[in-house]
């Protein structure tokens, strides 16, 4: 299932300041940062439009740190999840059974 990406604010006046340098297309600029180059053209088109509206977001500042809480969490648990795989596989951390050490002789 594909996840539509969400850009901060911040990242989207940025590269909105890109594209405005001279000789620098919106193209170029897109393709460098990794984004749809019509992407970035309706959020120009947009900052253009409406200045003091553009990018507010629609959250309070408590669901965006909720949001980011919650992606420090995700990312704890995948953490403490590769440990725990690799702590189960390693020989060291595999108990010694009593016959085994009676075959090896």
């Amino acid at each position: 299932m594909n996840k539509r990406r969400r850009y901060s604010p911040e990242f989207k006046r940025e590269a909105i300041a890109l594209t405005r340098q001279p000789g620098v297309s919106c193209r170029q600029v897109a393709l460098e940062i990794g984004i749809n180059p019509n992407l970035l053209t309706r959020w120009r088109r947009e900052a253009d439009e409406s200045t003091d509206k553009a990018f507010r977001g629609s959250g309070s500042p408590r669901d965006e740190e909720v949001a980011g809480l919650k992606r420090e969490l995700a990312r704890v648990k995948k953490e403490r999840d590769f440990c725990a795989k690799r702590q189960c596989s390693s020989p060291r951390s595999r108990p010694e059974v009593s016959g085994d050490s009676a075959l090896s002789r």
